[in-house]
Formats: structure tokens, C-alpha cells, sequence
């Protein structure tokens, strides 16, 4: 692995000549950031919450992270300001909150409404209707439909093409599975264009980065052209899996190729040398080294002579064509720059280009009279003496910070993609992030989950002097890691863990009054605990357990994990009956509670004839997919000493042999793939 930074302290410190505040002592890059304010920062603790106490002062929260470019310019408007800091530190007790510490700071209006529904549920007035029918996801997939926009893909208000255009990775995937589960072709079709027009876009447009890999938050218009250049991990590892699962129904490799791609950047920017992801990069940089100061996507954009110059030869089979000639069509670079002023409000990217393909590779091959493997090799070769010149640039600041609910996502990913594209280096790096977090991330003497750690100097990791407790979501996602690792590499101790981790979240987080689960453990300092089910840009902790509850309560005979999973979907019964596109991963739980696929195999995992019926499971689209292999050999296994059905399955006439069962209704043991596919490809069991 490449090492992409020096240690965060390094990444953030300022000149000598600056006072340093309280926040010099701390471990967060972006608490750090702001560590030569003349603002007297607090980081979040008992010290500030004492003072603000003792001298009656209310709290100014200034909540942001590392890489967030609103975020410096807000630093560079207002905290460097002297007057401003003056006015702050006389008026209020302030402190410095790393966003991704937590995701429970939420606006007012959201705990109006929480104090809302408690006040209602108390009184008898938020009654449940009656426990969510699937029928919420025919209105979720008409809302989304609503919302389409079918130039570019996307979501929002199609009637200004919903510029700025997010991913939103959990449309993906309750679209993909409601395809896969319905009997109506229509609606099947439906979903389908959906889902790969949108991805298919977002691949071609400057969102994607064409020459670095990997994907930026979101683009500011409507095209997915001009990016806001910021890469998050959380976005890597959902957007992988969508294309995953565009490749498990297409068989297109287009779509295995951007899992390559994701898979790619991710390892070699984001990753630690032990396995643990980092958070992000930044969206500004330095234009060049002595410049004084940043500007969003200077690393990424490029001019229209840089291209000439650095790609001034001919392709070997045409005298007539040049490489920077293949470069210009394909990704529309102009000379003036392919930027509109409406894209670029503060000027930063004038004359400059953003790669972006409007027509397909097939459409420049023809243009210049290539064959089309051959225009996608001299892209490809081109591509890349483009990433090298660019990484001579000053790169983006990488926030270091390495999140657990991230990485959680991100094994999920890896796993996922790993299977889906029969690659197992990508199972490999999801199991390396998994011992990571056993080893760094989960303090086994107090049985809980840390949110996060640091890289520090020679890439030790790090911890805060008061580790910080993990959230749920930092529990929700790492078991969804974990159960997808299983299903990829079926290693019983991930399952373990899994369950381990889903037994001390049930004691924490777990609300036995009303069902779901807290954001955040019982903490005097919190005024109100919040539950949320709002899939968003990350799908919400309580979407997730749901998912996984039902899985454990598959793989480990455990009924009363499915109650509570039913339990909570009571809980937001009201908001999946109503509104369902607020809760597209919910939803999506909710298919999977009606619709579960449990198939159970025994034979050796590394057999030829087990590899086969694995290929025939992991080429189809299965909703609600619970996959288990034991080998009864394998006395030690969780499967063999937890699950009725695994402790009884045999290999039959020496071959590998399946079950498959949905809505408590089993095959006939399976020794035959061809009959493993008729069975999975029956849909007398779907109820969409």
C-alpha cells in the first residue's frame, strides 16, 4: 500500500508564531484543524460542560470534520477572525465536535419531533395501524419513480434534473431487490432501468473520477458532471455493492469494471497497512506547491494544453490520431474548459476540465475508426500517464480518522463485491478490516465497540486518553460486515462476533418499551435520546439491524431475534406505511422479514462440487438471501452446535448438498446445480 499522508498532527499543524487552544492536546484531524483559533475551543467533555455551568453560559456547537470544505470556509470567515472569537469566548463556552465521532446531532426540528412523538405515544395518540404490509414497497418504488430523473438517472425533483445529485446508494438497493422479488415484468423493467441508467451515468460523469478511481460525494448539477470533490469511505463502500449487484443481474462488465475501480482506490488511498479504512479525502488543495492557498478540485481538473502535452503521441494501428485526441472526445475536455460559470460560483475551476462521457466507448471508437477493445485500452494507457503526472500535485488532506460504522460499510462492500465478482482479493481485504476492528476498534476487558482510532506517526494507531464508546450504528454496521464476510469466506468465528456484537447492542441500545434501537447508550450529559430510521446518504442504523436480525435469527435458530426485528418495524410502522421513500433500506428489511431465502449447504467450503453450487447461488439476485455452509466434519462449528437444520444435513451420494427453504417450506436435498437453479428461480414464494 501507498502511504497517501504523513500523521494527522503533521497534516494540520500551522505556524509556530499562532497560539495553540485546547484542541492541540487532541487526536481528531479536524479538531486539530482548528487548534491555532483565537477561539478558545473545547472538545466535547466534562471540563466545558462544568464551565459552562459554574459561569451560566450557554454552548456554541460547532460540529464539522476534516475534509468538509463548507467547513474551512467557514474557519476562514469567522473562527480566525479576532473580533469574532472575542464575541464567542465572552458570550459562550465553545466546543469543537467531530462529526463523524457521531451522527446524533441532529437539527431542532428533529427533536421537536422526537419530543412530539413521545408526548403522542404517551397519550395513546401515535397507535400503530397494524404491522407494515409489503405493499409499502409498491408505493416506495412509485415515490421513487415520482422523483426520477430519466435523462441522467438520479433521484429528487426531476423538474430541475435535482441538481445538487446525490447517489444515494439505499435506492439502489431496494431497487435492485424489489426487481428481483416481483412476479410483475413490469415492475421488474421498472426498477432495473432505474437503477443501471442511474449507475451507468454516474460512471460516466465527473462524480466518477476517471482517472484516480473512486466516486465524490455528489455532483452540484443535474449532469453528474462538476463534482464537489470530496471522497468519503461511506460512499465507496455502498456505491461497490450497487455495482456489484448491477453485475449479479447484467453479467455486464462494465459494471464489474467500476467495482474494480472502487476496489482500487480504496485499497490504495484508504487503506492502513494493518487493514483499517480512513474516512475521507478533502475536495481542496493546493493548486501547486508554493501557492498559499486552496482550491476545490485543483488536483482533480485539468487543463486543455496539460492534456495535449502530456498525451502528444500517436496510437499505434492510426498516424491520423493522437492519444490526447481519443482523451478530448471522450471525456469532452475543451479548450476553453468544460465548466459553466452556474457549476462554478467562486471561479475556481475556470478554464479548466472535469472529465465527463456523454457518449459511450463504443461511440469514440467509431468516431476515430478503432476497434472498441482497443479505444479502451489506449483510454485506459492514457488514463494512467495522466494519474502519474497527478500525483506529482499536492494531494487532498486525507482525514486519517478511521471510523468503525465505516468500516463496517466497507467490509460489507469488499465482501459483497468479492463475491459477486468471484475475486477473492477483495474477501481478503473486507477479512484484514474485520481483524482490524477486532483487535483496534473493540475493547474486549469492557465488552463495547470504539468509534474510532488514529493513525499517529509510522502509521501506529492511536486512541484518545477517554476512548470514545461506539454508537449504534457503529455496532449495526459492523455486524452487517461481518454476516456478509461469513457468507463470503464462511469463517464461523465472524459469525461469532457477529453475534457477540449483537447481543451487547440488544443491552445497550435496545428501547424494550416502544421497540427499535437508541442512537446512543443512557448518558447523563444527553437531554434526549434520539431513534432514527431515516435512510439518507448511509442507510440508518435501525434499517440495518433490522437485516440483521433477521439473518442471525436464521443462521443461529434464534426466534426471538425475529420478534424483535418485527418489533421494530412495528415501531416505525406509521412512517413505512406512509411514507416508505424516507426508509427505502427499511423497506427493504421489511421484504426480507415476509420474504426470507434460507439456504443451508453441507460439504467442504475449498471442494470443487460446493465451489459449484456457490456459483450457482452467487449468480443470481436473492433477496432476503441467508447463506450457510457447514461441513459436519467440523464438529466445533457454530452452524453444527446452533442450527437444527445444519446439525442434520448430510452430503448425499458424496456431493455437496443444499437446502433451500422460504415461508417454512424446504426443498428436497440438492445435489445437482441445474436443479439448485430451478429451485432458486421459483417464484410461486413471492408475495410482491
Amino acid at each position: 500500500m501507498a502511504s497517501t499522508s504523513k500523521s494527522s498532527a503533521k497534516n494540520t499543524s500551522h505556524s509556530g508564531a499562532k497560539k495553540l487552544n485546547r484542541l492541540s492536546l487532541e487526536k481528531s484531524p479536524y479538531l486539530l484543524q482548528h487548534a491555532t483559533n483565537p477561539v478558545e475551543w473545547y472538545p466535547w467533555g466534562d471540563e466545558a460542560m462544568e464551565r459552562a455551568k459554574k459561569e451560566d453560559k450557554m454552548i456554541f456547537l460547532s460540529v464539522g470534520y476534516s475534509t468538509c470544505h463548507w467547513c474551512h470556509v467557514m474557519e476562514k470567515e469567522s473562527f480566525e477572525n479576532e473580533d469574532i472569537a472575542q464575541i464567542m469566548n465572552e458570550n459562550f463556552i465553545n466546543i469543537k465536535w467531530a462529526q463523524q465521532k457521531s451522527n446524533i446531532i441532529k437539527s431542532a426540528a428533529n427533536i421537536v419531533k422526537r419530543l412530539k412523538d413521545i408526548v403522542e405515544c404517551r397519550q395513546g395518540l401515535n397507535k400503530d395501524d397494524g404491522f407494515p404490509t409489503p405493499e409499502c414497497a409498491l408505493l416506495c418504488v412509485h415515490l421513487l419513480a415520482n422523483g426520477y430523473e430519466p435523462k441522467f438517472g438520479g433521484f429528487g425533483s426531476s423538474s430541475r434534473m435535482n441538481a445538487p445529485k446525490f447517489p444515494e446508494p439505499v435506492n439502489f438497493n431496494f431497487l435492485f431487490s424489489t426487481h428481483a422479488l416481483s412476479t410483475s415484468s413490469e415492475l421488474r423493467k421498472q426498477c432495473l432501468e432505474m437503477c443501471l441508467h442511474t449507475l451507468t451515468k454516474m460512471a460516466h460523469g465527473g462524480i466518477h473520477d476517471h482517472v484516480g478511481q473512486g466516486f465524490s460525494r455528489y455532483s452540484v448539477d443535474g449532469e453528474w458532471h462538476v463534482p464537489h470533490f470530496e471522497k468519503m469511505l461511506y460512499d465507496q463502500a455502498q456505491i461497490i455493492q450497487a455495482y456489484a449487484d448491477a453485475y449479479v443481474v447484467t453479467k455486464d462488465s462494465f459494471y464489474s469494471d467500476i467495482v474494480d475501480d472502487i476496489a482500487t482506490y480504496v485499497a490504495r488511498d484508504l487503506r492502513h497497512k494493518e487493514g483499517g479504512f480512513y474516512s475521507a479525502e478533502d475536495a481542496d488543495s493546493l493548486p501547486e506547491p508554493q501557492a498559499s492557498a486552496k482550491r476545490e478540485g485543483a488536483f482533480y481538473v485539468w487543463t486543455y494544453k496539460e492534456v495535449k502535452t502530456l498525451l502528444d503521441k500517436k496510437v499505434p494501428d492510426n498516424d491520423n490520431v493522437q492519444f490526447s485526441d481519443l482523451v478530448c472526445y471522450h471525456f469532452n475536455v475543451k479548450k476553453e474548459g468544460n465548466v459553466r460559470k452556474a457549476q462554478d460560483p467562486h471561479g475556481e475551476l475556470t478554464g479548466k476540465n472535469v472529465f465527463i462521457v456523454y457518449d459511450g466507448i463504443e461511440q469514440t471508437a467509431e468516431h476515430f475508426d478503432i476497434s472498441v477493445e482497443n479505444t479502451k485500452n489506449y483510454i485506459k494507457e492514457a488514463c494512467q500517464i495522466l494519474f502519474e503526472e497527478r500525483s506529482k500535485r499536492p494531494r487532498p488532506h486525507l482525514d486519517d480518522k478511521i471510523v468503525t460504522a465505516w468500516n463496517g460499510l466497507m467490509i460489507s462492500g469488499f465482501a459483497r463485491a468479492g463475491a459477486a465478482v468471484r475475486n477473492d482479493k477483495y474477501v481478503e481485504l473486507a477479512t484484514d478490516a474485520a481483524k482490524f476492528v477486532e483487535r483496534y476498534l473493540f475493547d474486549k476487558n469492557k465488552g463495547v465497540l470504539l468509534r474510532s482510532c488514529y493513525r499517529g506517526e509510522d502509521d501506529r494507531i492511536m486512541q484518545t486518553s477517554v476512548p470514545i464508546h461506539g454508537f449504534h450504528d457503529d455496532y449495526a454496521f459492523i455486524v452487517k460486515g461481518l454476516l456478509d464476510l461469513y457468507e463470503a469466506n464462511f469463517d464461523a468465528h465472524w459469525l461469532e462476533f457477529a453475534e457477540e456484537l449483537q447481543d451487547i447492542q440488544d443491552r445497550l441500545f435496545w428501547d424494550s418499551r416502544d421497540g427499535g434501537y437508541f442512537s446512543t447508550v443512557e448518558n447523563s450529559q444527553m437531554i434526549l435520546r434520539m431513534k432514527d430510521a431515516h435512510d439518507g446518504a448511509e442507510p440508518s442504523s435501525n434499517s440495518i439491524a433490522c437485516s440483521n436480525l433477521l439473518r442471525l435469527a436464521a443462521y443461529l435458530d434464534r426466534s426471538e431475534l425475529k420478534d424483535k426485528a418485527g418489533q421494530l418495524l412495528s415501531a416505525f410502522g406509521k412512517g413505512l406505511t406512509e411514507m416508505p421513500i424516507m426508509f427505502p433500506q427499511l423497506t427493504l428489511a421489511l421484504l426480507d422479514y415476509h420474504n426470507t431465502t434460507q439456504i443451508y449447504i453441507a460439504g467442504k467450503p475449498n471442494a470443487e462440487d460446493t465451489i459449484e453450487m456457490l456459483s450457482v447461488i452467487r449468480e443470481r439476485l436473492i433477496p432476503g438471501r441467508m447463506l450457510l455452509l457447514a461441513d459436519p466434519e467440523q464438529q466445533d462449528n457454530v452452524l453444527l452446535r446452533k442450527n437444527s437444520v445444519v446439525s442434520k444435513l448430510k452430503p448425499q451420494k458424496g456431493r455437496a448438498t443444499v437446502l433451500v427453504c422460504r415461508r417454512h417450506t424446504c426443498s428436497v436435498p440438492i445435489t445437482n446445480p441445474s436443479e439448485l437453479a430451478s429451485q432458486l428461480d421459483d417464484t410461486e414464494f413471492s408475495n410482491l
